[in-house]
């Protein structure tokens, strides 16, 4: 069995800072925060790790490093989702 790719990678994903406070997230030219109270599992990582992020389908990401996936839902409305977002 082999496999072959099927395209070019165009993910238009990636983190365009990270502070103490948490990381930012540009998707398609749309901006997304993730404060490290609702989304723990990116603090104290190493920057290499939280900037290797892929856009598996439209609006999922993953971050391989980390095993760590997040839909833009869960990241614009963590409060929705209090059995993903904020437990540890």
């Amino acid at each position: 069995m082999s496999l072959s790719a099927l395209g070019s990678n165009t993910s238009d994903v990636e983190v365009t800072n990270i502070s103490s406070h948490g990381v930012w997230l540009l998707a398609h030219d749309h901006e997304l925060f993730m404060p490290y109270t609702d989304f723990p599992w990116f603090k104290e990582q190493p920057v290499r790790a939280i900037l290797n992020v892929e856009e598996v389908a439209p609006g999922h990401f993953h971050w391989p490093d980390l095993d760590v996936d997040l839909t833009e839902e869960i990241i614009e409305h963590p409060e929705r989702y209090p059995n993903v977002a904020g437990n540890t």
